[in-house]
């Protein structure tokens, strides 16, 4: 094997890694806005929009998946947000809670793990793009491209809950 095939094979394998940590950090990601859905069912708002944006995280984590085969990657294309059994007796915990008796705490930290997971992916599709740009891999460019404002929407949605949030937990009394 020539020194340019083990250059070539190297950084394929750098790339089949980034991709395969995107796809594990988009797979928590939804995991995470899904959780924080059952947890809210009653913050109507709560549950509907997490759940709305979740659903990228899903779509990202099949076109990351897809994207990882011809880097020799063999990735589920399916999101699996865990125990349908957990999350249903999460909903209905959350139900029978009511709205004015959620933990305002829970929610927070929910936000903030949400918040979180969302900047780390953000920040690994722009490694992604920029790691493209370099070895001109027009597919992996136009996938983060079309990926990452999604990405960056679910962030600023996170960020704008927390402020919103905050101060109403913080000196509820």
């Amino acid at each position: 094997m020539s020194l340019t095939a083990a250059m070539r094979g190297a950084r394929g394998n750098m790339i089949g890694m980034s991709i395969g940590e995107l796809h594990r950090s988009e797979h928590r990601l939804g995991s995470a806005l899904v959780s924080l859905s059952d947890q809210q069912k009653a913050e109507h708002e709560i549950f509907h929009v997490a759940r709305d944006i979740a659903a990228w995280s899903d779509q990202h984590v099949s076109e990351l998946a897809a994207a990882g085969q011809q880097y020799g990657l063999t990735l589920d294309p399916e999101p699996g947000h865990g125990n349908a059994v957990l999350a249903a007796v999460r909903r209905r915990s959350s139900e029978a809670l009511g709205r004015f008796s959620t933990p305002g705490l829970l929610l927070l930290a929910e936000l903030r793990r949400v918040h979180r997971l969302a900047a780390g992916v953000s920040l690994d599709w722009e490694l992604l793009a920029q790691t493209a740009q370099a070895v001109k891999a027009a597919d992996l460019l136009a996938l983060a491209q079309d990926c990452h404002p999604q990405t960056l929407r679910q962030l600023r949605w996170a960020n704008a809950k927390l402020k919103e949030v905050s101060p109403q937990v913080m000196t509820a009394g």
